[in-house]
């Protein structure tokens, strides 16, 4: 892309903010905008200040009324985008349960890393928005858990830890048997022992090993951990607690370890299935034929169908790459066919799964996780199904619109009729979408208004996690799938015809002071 393409592009998505009444973002100009490198983890793994449990008490015992303007004063004074961070997490995991499920309130928490991700990828002068946003929904999640049981993370029982030298395998003996008491002693040890390649590996195959509570288990797990290396490894105890802790939910169910139910049943016949695929299965090549031909039978298969029928392309030759490539698709298809917070599930889990995937270090695991996404899938589909009516939409007969092609090179970056095209109806934007992402190989423009739009509309922390993961996963799918993953996005993004979310005015306000 030219010099002069991109200063064009730039000038019409700012002109577009603007016609959405989203210009007129000046009052972040009160604190100093925040560049790229300070919300990247630091190289040289900097220490957080002893200091961080006042940072946290001020986060949990300010009203949310006083919150925004209380936080804006400490970082006026000196508090950083990390310290932040890592109190708005602490402070969800301290305060939040994960019960009755992994999801619901303690989206207080799974939410971080997906705020985070946004910060990241915005402009300086935007960085702050989407974390005040996590700060006052953090609040709100405090409150629900108040109402419920007023649960609190109690002390490290000391005297319950295992020695060191038993830590793994006591670990891995409460996870199998599902015993609490006994896995949040045996985290803490595995924590104070263990190196973080074995740990991640080890929540790996927990948080993907069964479908309860819609793929929230492995979001915690990739949320989790990947705010961790960003806010640093001190506070590793309190976040793995939790996340053992969640990762042992039942939902009422009597003990999984003593029976045999659907949402388990996956895990333990994709350990047999992952043995069966060949040496050499990730020097495959990528094929087309291969991601068209298993989307066909997501459309309707069973886990058992497809998982097969993965195993069977991988030792046909062809590369973990289109398998990706048509998981990716498949869940973008089912948004489309559903939208809603089972359909959206389809996304931002694998999106969690595939980081798995990339950051495990073990091939067997690694097999499984892709199997066990495979799984997930028509098993998301059918609980879509549970809920009402699904539409026979496909992914891949969508055509790109005729009519939204640019008059003339000016217009070119423009894209807010997409976003206008949201509110009024999804499937034309779709369309559009698809015919602005042909014509292109990377979606600045696109990327940079989906993200100012969450946080000028977004009043959901679906909003956040969502468009997190689907911008971060174009980048993973093959070039020549990524404009039909774009479109089907475009079902849960946010539209500029929606009203704004009060939470910008009132960030505007608390920086005022």
């Amino acid at each position: 892309m030219s010099l002069e393409s991109s200063r064009r592009g730039f000038l019409h998505t700012s002109a577009a903010y603007g016609a959405f009444g989203l210009g007129n973002l000046g009052f972040l100009n009160r604190l100093s905008p925040l560049r790229a490198d300070e919300t990247r983890p630091d190289a040289r793994m900097v220490r957080f200040s002893p200091e961080i449990e006042p940072m946290v008490r001020l986060i949990e015992d300010t009203p949310r009324e006083r919150l925004l303007e209380a936080v804006a004063e400490r970082i006026q004074r000196g508090t950083t985008y990390r310290e932040v961070l890592a109190a708005l997490q602490l402070a969800g995991i301290r305060n939040v349960q994960p019960r009755p499920s992994v999801g619901f309130k303690f989206h207080a928490v799974l939410v971080v890393n997906s705020a985070h991700l946004a910060a990241m990828n915005s402009r300086d002068e935007h960085r702050w928005l989407p974390i005040f946003w996590a700060l006052d929904y953090f609040k709100d999640a405090q409150a629900r858990d108040v109402r419920e049981n007023n649960w609190t993370m109690p002390p490290v029982d000391e005297a319950a830890l295992p020695p060191v030298h038993r830590a793994r395998a006591e670990f891995v003996d409460a996870m199998e048997s599902w015993d609490e008491a006994k896995a949040d002693a045996a985290v803490v040890a595995l924590v104070r022992s263990a190196g973080d390649g074995e740990i991640f590996e080890l929540l790996c195959q927990y948080g993907a090993r069964d479908f309860r509570s819609i793929g929230h288990k492995a979001i915690f797990v990739a949320n989790g951990w990947r705010t961790l290396q960003s806010i640093g490894r001190q506070h590793a105890e309190p976040i793995l607690r939790s996340l053992a802790y969640a990762l042992l939910n039942h939902e009422g169910a009597e003990n999984p370890a003593k029976n045999d139910y659907e949402a388990d049943r996956p895990g333990r016949k994709n350990m047999e299935r992952a043995d069966k695929i060949r040496d050499g299965w990730q020097d495959g090549r990528p094929y087309d034929d291969a991601v068209r031909e298993l989307l066909a039978t997501f459309f309707a298969g069973t886990p058992d169908e497809i998982c097969d029928q993965v195993v069977g392309l991988l030792n046909r030759g062809v590369a973990p790459q289109s398998i990706w490539d048509a998981m990716f698709l498949q869940g973008g298809e089912l948004l489309m066919r559903q939208p809603g917070i089972v359909g959206l599930h389809t996304l931002t889990t694998t999106n969690a799964l595939h980081y798995a995937y990339a950051t495990s270090g073990d091939e067997r695991r690694r097999r499984w996780l892709l199997l066990q996404n495979a799984a997930f899938l028509p098993m998301f589909r059918d609980a879509m199904f549970a809920r009402g009516k699904v539409q026979p939409h496909r992914l891949l007969e969508l055509e790109p619109a005729t009519d939204s092609k640019p008059e003339s090179a000016s217009e070119e970056s423009d894209v807010s009729p997409i976003f206008a095209a949201i509110g009024k109806n999804r499937m034309e934007a779709a369309r559009r979408t698809l015919a602005y992402a042909n014509e292109r190989t990377a979606f600045p423009e696109f990327m940079d208004m989906a993200r100012l739009l969450v946080f000028a509309k977004g009043r959901d922390s679906h909003d956040y996690k969502f468009s997190s993961a689907v911008l971060e996963d174009c980048e993973a799918l093959s070039p020549n799938w990524r404009s039909r993953y774009l479109a089907a996005g475009v079902f849960h993004l946010p539209s500029s015809t929606q009203q704004d979310n009060p939470l910008v005015e009132r960030t505007r306000a608390a920086l005022a002071g």
